[in-house]
């Protein structure tokens, strides 16, 4: 059905997935934490409290980390068609 190579870019693209989508997501979980902690503290329960944070930390983690992004992809692409042209 699949041949080593073929696996070999399947997983390949899922590693690199997760090391692009990383460190947004633990950003996110970080800020989570934080302001769930101080709701427990301070007894305030509203949903959009830990909601609105949360977005601006993750879009500001995402712009920061875009040139380093597309880096990682410039060179999963260049890898994947040195492997595809072999």
């Amino acid at each position: 059905m699949f041949d080593e190579s073929q696996l070999e870019l399947i997983r390949e693209c899922l590693v690199v997935t997760l090391k692009i989508a990383a460190p947004v997501l633990i950003a996110g979980i970080l800020v989570g934490l934080v302001i769930s902690i101080i709701q427990a503290v301070t007894s305030i329960q509203d949903q959009t409290l830990a909601l609105i944070p949360k977005i601006v930390v993750m879009v500001l983690v995402a712009a920061v980390l875009l040139p380093w992004t597309f880096i990682k992809l410039a060179e999963y692409a260049t890898e994947l068609f040195t492997v595809s042209l072999q």
